[in-house]
């Protein structure tokens, strides 16, 4: 029966050959009258033709006598499709009266379920959603007022021809029809089967037209506004029913109408359209989930291109933008807010990205404009996890609430480059708390810890530059701030990778309790120097470095003032003023430890070249010198014990200044220093010194016009060695600075040793050890460089080994043809020859023995990435890297002291490298890096977990026994290296390094691997065999007494 009803259906509307827009109104009646007759005349159809005249007979709406043949049209195509509803919908109704009858232990679990009889084939899909394709196009748009909906015209190029057959008559007639077509087609939805088929292309039609019937009317009947109010309902029920971000969807469409025609003609939609569309997508936003199904009907289906992007800050305007259908923007602000938030909480892969985007956009943009909700609705609820770890909070903090609160912070920060004062007010008192807990992850191994860090960082790089200060004083202890953890909780370990907050243990042992508070303090000190350490690009660690030496300095000048009261006759005090007299004393002392303390962590854990970064910074650095040097002149009439100490420390800033002002400056930034000069030149107790001071204060008073030779000479007779440059001399001033800070008293050779920088003489530094000693030939370094270049094997190794020469023995053309000479060895270390590689890889070592800190950053960015050169083969790029493994491998060699302050990047890229796809790289990688850790010494503590954690896991995950035979050799280079110091060093991972040397012992089969680790644990045996049982040392003390 289906099928003869979907069979009349296809005779009505077969398509004819020829050219519709001839034979469209021609094919229209022919297939209606074949239709009729294929009734009258057709057995099969004797079913239909009943069923048809029932429902017509029930159908109040159809007109015979009509003279349009597409009404005519459109209304057999109603009747047929009301006969097929009412057919499917009686018949299913029938099959669920069957299946509630059969006995459920008739059906196997075998039994597939029987097929609903609503089911419709592809074939019959197709025809029914031609018929409704007919009555969308001839019997509802035709009849829509101009700007509701989409014009057929705009859709295709059937549709504009439709537009023009369509008769249109009075306005109370076609809106009658108009109404009839909406009927029909909602009474068809309410067959789950033909509902699929009506909504998903038509809806946003039946939408328009439900509209324009219920706000603007059927016409002059009598039941005109029953009728639009039952339309209004209609509504209602259809927006609430619908998947929402559809309705969204087409709501948007229709609000905003056409798009203005190529003839200039605009079909906005009306006034009146816009507000109910207004009017119904805030109803949509306000609706619970609201906002989700806002931003997925606006972002559903994107691809992450910029155009996403931009519709994300669109949504996000439109999010915070208060509707004013809204009864307030609190009311509204507090229903949409929580929303925002729990877009940030989404796991889904495919649309978490947007909602997160979003979120994060939307909290941006309220901050920014609606600053007052933002705190309210947005930002104590998004930071109300970190201010429960706060002071005047008594509760614990599980580990998902601490975990979710970083999280949603770390997303927030950064995607916001611009950040508003609010902003960073609110994450300011939450910021102690971020870096407490970021220095226990520091601790653990923790998801937590890369998310803090980059907070911190975000933070210090955006604030205002008093505010970061203030911050940096407050996190290192100089400051008393608000807002810290509880004294009473701490940070603990979770059970899934986070932290939580819990109760923190009593401590009965006040020793205990100290010594816990002291290593933690230097704990944080350590983990603020890392933080710092990381802003490469900031001039926030020479501005801090500099205004602790400022305060330094007004200690200094203070001392001088209050000398006098120091010897205040106390018998005349009471015993409270006597004790807050000596606790104040202590509390100042105790504050000027602690700076000293500071400054000394700061120089020793940060290069001087990211301290000092650029020339005013050295400047302000050589006047908070020479103001500290000038208030120590009156404290003694002669010289006391730290005299020598300080007045070496002074003579290296002179050259320091000395190497400034042999460069072009900016003379106007340096008249700073004439006055401190002027005084030092006329008061210091030191010839030298007031010759130096003489010197140059004239130098930089007449903007570099007179240079006397006398200035070079007196720097000369120094102990220390002159500075090549201005930034070695930076690195020698603030080490000296900082111990004749810390240690006033020491001796004057030993500061001069400390001083010294590298402790490698100006004659042998940038030597290697293999290299030849002798002075290269007499010859321009242009006949070098183009010799180098030579297709001559012999000659080109030749000219390569005569330009290592030249940069080890530091000559002037060499080291301003410094760049070419890079750029040659990194050339020369592609060709196939042995001689010529080798002879470039013992360059680049010279290279970077001599100048570290930029030809290591480019040697590990060509081991970790591949050559950089433009003419480089990438073919052979493994090769390459390789030979590269070789430069590092030398250059480790020869640090000698220098490794704890230059190796650090070099162990990251190697543990880094040690994944890579290659195993030849992973084997050099951990070649390598038995190579620098071994030389490490104490300063290997902090990498000792890491480098456990890689070597363990390479050694029993890694199916290539050439990588777990570098594995092993880098315990047994650890072990070998450390010594004695190893129990203390790697007295965390010592049993996990033994276990994984074990298992190789008794389950690898590969035999190098074996007698590599039983070369370790021998190595390791006679470790603890000391230990154990330390040396005897029998002595005998003679001692003769005057």
């Amino acid at each position: 029966m289906t099928s003869a009803i979907i069979c009349a259906i296809n005779i009505l509307t077969r398509p004819l050959k020829g050219k519709w827009t001839e034979v469209l109104l021609a094919a229209l009646r022919a297939n209606w009258a074949h239709l009729l007759e294929q009734l009258q005349r057709e057995s099969n159809f004797e079913v239909v033709k009943r069923l048809r005249e029932e429902v017509k007979a029930t159908a109040d709406w159809f007109c015979v006598d009509t003279d349009d043949a597409t009404w005519a049209f459109v209304q057999e195509c109603l009747l047929l499709l009301l006969t097929l509803s009412r057919h499917l919908s009686d018949e299913l109704e029938r099959f669920q009266q069957d299946q509630s009858c059969l006995a459920p232990k008739s059906r196997t679990p075998e039994m597939a379920p029987p097929l609903a009889p609503d089911i419709l084939s592809i074939t019959q899909q197709k025809t029914i959603g031609a018929a409704l394709q007919f009555v969308v196009c001839l019997g509802l748009c035709p009849y829509l007022t101009p700007g509701v909906g989409v014009p057929l015209g705009r859709r295709s190029a059937f549709g504009a021809m439709v537009e023009k057959l369509v008769h249109v008559g009075p306005v109370s007639g076609m809106a009658r029809r108009l109404l009839t077509t909406t009927k029909v087609l909602l009474e068809l939805a309410e067959l789950s089967s033909l509902a699929t088929l009506v909504f998903t292309r038509y809806l946003g039609d039946i939408i328009a037209a439900i509209c324009q019937l219920g706000y603007i009317g059927v016409g002059r009947v009598g039941d005109g506004a029953e009728e639009c109010q039952t339309c209004k309902e209609t509504l209602k029920t259809l927006l609430g029913k619908v998947y929402q971000p559809i309705v969204i969807k087409e709501l948007l469409i229709l609000q905003g109408g056409a798009k203005q025609s190529s003839s200039g003609c605009s079909c906005r939609a009306p006034a009146w359209l816009r507000r109910l569309c207004g009017q119904l997508l805030s109803e949509r936003l306000m609706q619970p989930s609201g906002v989700q199904a806002v931003i997925r009907a606006i972002l559903e289906g994107g691809t992450g291109g910029e155009s996403d992007w931009r519709k994300c800050d669109a949504v996000a305007k439109i999010l915070i933008a208060c509707p004013q259908q809204s009864a307030s923007a609190d009311a509204y602000f507090r229903h949409i807010c929580p929303q925002i938030l729990e877009l940030l909480h989404f796991k889904d892969k495919l649309t978490s990205r947007q909602f997160q985007l979003v979120a994060t956009r939307a909290v941006i943009f309220m901050v920014q404009e609606r600053s007052s909700f933002a705190e309210k609705y947005l930002l104590s609820p998004l930071l109300a996890a970190l201010h429960h770890c706060e002071c005047d909070s008594q509760t614990a903090v599980e580990e998902s609430e601490l975990t979710q609160c970083v999280e949603d912070v770390y997303k927030v920060c950064m995607v916001e480059n611009t950040p508003s004062a609010s902003l960073l007010r609110a994450l300011e008192e939450v910021l102690p708390v971020i870096f407490t807990l970021f220095c226990f992850t520091k601790k653990n191994v923790s998801h937590l810890r890369a998310p803090c860090q980059e907070i911190l960082l975000w933070y210090l790089t955006h604030a205002e530059m008093s505010a970061a200060l203030s911050m940096l004083r407050q996190l290192s202890g100089l400051q008393r701030g608000k807002n810290q953890v509880a004294a009473n909780f701490h940070f603990t370990a979770g059970s899934e990778g986070g932290a939580r907050l819990s109760c923190r243990e009593s401590c009965s042992d006040e020793d205990d309790e100290m010594y816990e508070r002291l290593s933690g303090d230097q704990w944080r000190v350590e983990c603020l120097m890392h933080l710092l350490a990381e802003l490469k690009d900031c001039d926030l660690p020479g501005d801090f470095f500099l205004d602790l030496l400022q305060e330094l300095t007004s200690w200094a000048v203070a001392d001088e003032e209050t000398k006098d009261e120091e010897e205040v006759d106390m018998s005349a005090m009471t015993l409270l003023e006597v004790e807050q007299q000596l606790m104040g004393r202590a509390e100042k002392q105790a504050q000027r430890l602690a700076l000293l303390h500071v400054l000394a962590t700061m120089v020793e854990s940060l290069q001087h070249a990211h301290l000092l970064r650029k020339t005013t910074q050295v400047v302000d650095f050589m006047m908070s010198l020479l103001q500290r040097a000038c208030a120590g002149l009156d404290l003694t009439a002669g010289l006391n014990a730290g005299s020598a100490a300080e007045s070496q420390t002074l003579r290296m800033g002179m050259g320091l200044v000395s190497a400034l002002l042999s460069e072009p400056q900016d003379y106007l930034s340096m008249s700073k220093l004439l006055p401190p000069l002027e005084i030092l030149s006329q008061q210091h107790p030191d010839v030298i010194i007031q010759e130096l001071a003489s010197n140059l204060r004239a130098v930089i008073a007449t903007h570099g016009a007179y240079r006397p030779d006398s200035s070079s000479e007196a720097i000369s007779v120094t102990d220390a060695p002159p500075p090549r440059n201005h930034k070695t001399a930076v690195k020698n001033v603030v080490k000296g600075e900082a111990n004749d800070s810390h240690k006033p008293a020491q001796s004057h050779e030993r500061l001069t040793a400390s001083s010294g920088g590298s402790g490698i003489s100006p004659g042998c530094e940038g030597q290697i050890s293999g290299s030849s000693d002798s002075c290269p030939p007499s010859k321009p370094i242009s006949d070098w460089l183009i010799e180098a270049c030579d297709p001559d094997v012999p000659t080109r190794a030749y000219a390569l080994r005569v330009l290592t020469q030249m940069v080890q023995h530091r000559k002037p053309e060499a080291i301003q043809a410094q760049e070419k000479i890079l750029t040659l060895f990194l050339e020369s270390l592609e060709h196939v020859d042995s001689f010529v590689y080798l002879s470039a890889i013992q360059g680049l070592a010279a290279l970077a023995d001599s100048y570290p800190d930029k030809i290591l950053e480019r040697l590990l960015k060509d081991f970790q990435h591949g050559p950089s050169l433009l003419s480089s083969n990438k073919e052979r790029s493994v090769e390459t890297r390789l030979k590269v493994g070789e430069v590092l491998m030398r250059t480790s060699r020869a640090m000698g002291e220098l490794a704890p302050h230059l190796g650090r990047p070099l162990v990251g890229i190697f543990l880094r490298e040690s994944r890579d796809p290659d195993q030849s790289i992973r084997a050099s990688s951990l070649s390598n890096l038995g190579e620098i850790c071994q030389r490490l010494d104490y300063s290997l503590g902090s990498l000792a977990q890491e480098i456990s954690s890689c070597l363990t896991s390479l050694i029993k995950t890694e199916k290539e026994a050439e990588v777990r035979r570098a594995a092993v050799h880098v315990i047994a280079s650890l072990l070998r290296g450390l010594g004695d110091k190893s129990t203390q060093v790697l007295s965390d991972v010592l049993l996990d390094l033994y276990r994984a040397l074990k298992w190789v012992v008794n389950s690898d089969l590969d035999e190098v691997s074996v007698l590599h680790a039983h070369l370790a644990l021998e190595e390791l045996d006679d470790i603890m065999r000391r230990f154990i049982f330390p040396e005897q040392k029998l002595e005998k003390k003679i001692v003769v007494l005057p």
